[in-house]
């Protein structure tokens, strides 16, 4: 991440010829929005006097207290390369505040610093690493998405089978034009599914990453006339997207999860840690999968995993430890999909994480061999449970965990129950083509 001064971003628009800024900042349930404003405006807001209404944004305030304010971080700038040359855009990702200059509680990059800022005085820093999917389909005439592609690639597989590769292509050299290091890309195993996997590094940067990168997929999709569409599971039949998130605590610089003597290269705080997650983690997944659709995906039979359960030799259960040891050493968090806040799900992973730290709760046996093949026999006599299998039913385990809800606030936890429950109410009532198809020539 670069370090910029006031002075600095004042001479960075004037040099670069810069016209328009966006003030960005992300809703509760994890879209993006922004402000811009005129070169003229920078000043204003550098002085954190721009003001918005925040009784417009879901979640965010009432009428009656609805002026927020947009508190930039100077660090976050960063010019769109797509953006017309001269009158170049700009943007800074910022806080909200209220008027009476004290932090919105329910800001979720707030929540993130917050959880990191725990985590730090206890001596750890929390890095991560995640693995964002995504499907590249045809728009129609007037620009609309469908659900339509014509290829028929699968992983790994190259052009002229995979017809995403020039977009995909467009999409790592925009990123990296804007500072992003990307590990590697490709096509995943649906048709018209792709993956890009951004450089592990630090939770709050990773967060304001993983937004900007949705923002650069869907804008460089869009030039070659396709919708990146980043829905968990947008067609019946084929693998779902996920965004994998890999997790390491560092002190000092140091890698505390690895440790050479163990078997698999872990150390206790990383046993801790995955103990913390597997206790909380049907509550956690109210966060990580946090719209009806995310619950299409985590059935058996597409690889997303179902049960909660660890191990370091097979990809079936929740949690899998990577073949790498030593300063690599990390635990991968295999549910999580890309419509979950970014912000809130490092933060409730985070928190989980540390309280099996400080408590020292130690995870069950590893299950090493294909969960999905086990009876349901087996996987009672060997504790395995199971996710949440709607958004319903995580909303609930979501409500029986006070320690996750801490970590959110009273507020939020209550707008996200309330949000979720009416959106999955409103799902109930719908009637589908399935519905139609399977029923009305019949009944």
């Amino acid at each position: 991440m670069n370090h910029y001064t006031r002075k600095d971003i004042l001479r960075l628009v004037e040099e670069e010829d810069v016209g328009f800024i966006r003030l960005q900042f992300t809703d509760i349930f994890g879209t993006m929005k922004n402000v811009a404003i005129t070169t003229s405006q920078l000043e204003k807001a550098l002085d954190n006097q721009i003001i918005f209404d925040g009784s417009s944004i879901e979640g965010f305030a009432r009428i009656e207290d609805s002026d927020m304010y947009l508190y930039p971080d100077l660090d976050t700038f960063t010019i769109f390369p797509w953006r017309p040359q001269q009158g170049k855009v700009a943007r800074l990702i910022c806080d909200v505040y209220k008027p009476d200059g004290s932090i919105f509680e329910g800001d979720p990059r707030y929540i993130l610093k917050k959880v990191l800022s725990e985590a730090k005085a206890s001596g750890y820093d929390f890095n991560v690493g995640p693995e964002c999917e995504f499907f590249l389909f045809h728009a129609d005439e007037d620009g609309r998405p469908t659900t339509l592609s014509h290829e028929s690639a699968t992983y790994f597989d190259v052009g002229p089978l995979d017809l995403g590769e020039n977009a995909r292509r467009d999409m790592v050299l925009t990123l990296e034009d804007m500072g992003f290091v990307i590990e590697a890309s490709h096509h995943e195993i649906a048709p018209a599914q792709h993956e890009i996997d951004l450089q592990y590094g630090e939770a709050l940067e990773m967060a304001d990453n993983i937004m900007t990168f949705k923002m650069v997929a869907k804008t460089i999709a869009k030039r070659h006339g396709l919708h990146a569409a980043f829905m968990p599971k947008p067609k019946y039949g084929i693998s779902g997207s996920g965004m994998h998130i890999n997790m390491s605590l560092h002190r000092d610089g140091v890698n505390v999860f690895a440790d050479a003597k163990d078997e698999r290269g872990l150390s206790r705080e990383a046993y801790y840690f995955i103990g913390g997650l597997m206790k909380h983690m049907k509550a956690v997944s109210f966060i990580t999968n946090p719209i009806v659709n995310s619950y299409k995906r985590l059935v058996p039979g597409y690889e997303a995993p179902v049960y909660i359960a660890w191990s370091a030799k097979n990809r079936t259960p929740l949690l899998r430890i990577p073949a790498v040891k030593g300063t690599s050493a990390r635990v991968e968090l295999r549910s999580p999909d890309p419509t979950a806040n970014p912000y809130l799900a490092f933060a409730v992973c985070l928190a989980a994480g540390m309280e099996g730290v400080r408590q020292e709760i130690l995870p069950p046996a590893s299950i090493d061999c294909n969960i999905f093949e086990m009876t349901e026999e087996q996987r009672e006599r060997a504790g395995i449970e199971k996710l949440p299998g709607s958004l319903l039913e995580a909303a609930g385990e979501f409500k029986k965990d006070p320690y996750i809800q801490s970590v959110l606030g009273e507020d939020l936890s209550r707008k996200l129950i309330q949000a979720k429950e009416k959106e999955y109410a409103d799902y109930r009532a719908q009637v589908t083509e399935w519905e139609i198809g399977r029923y009305l020539h019949r009944m």
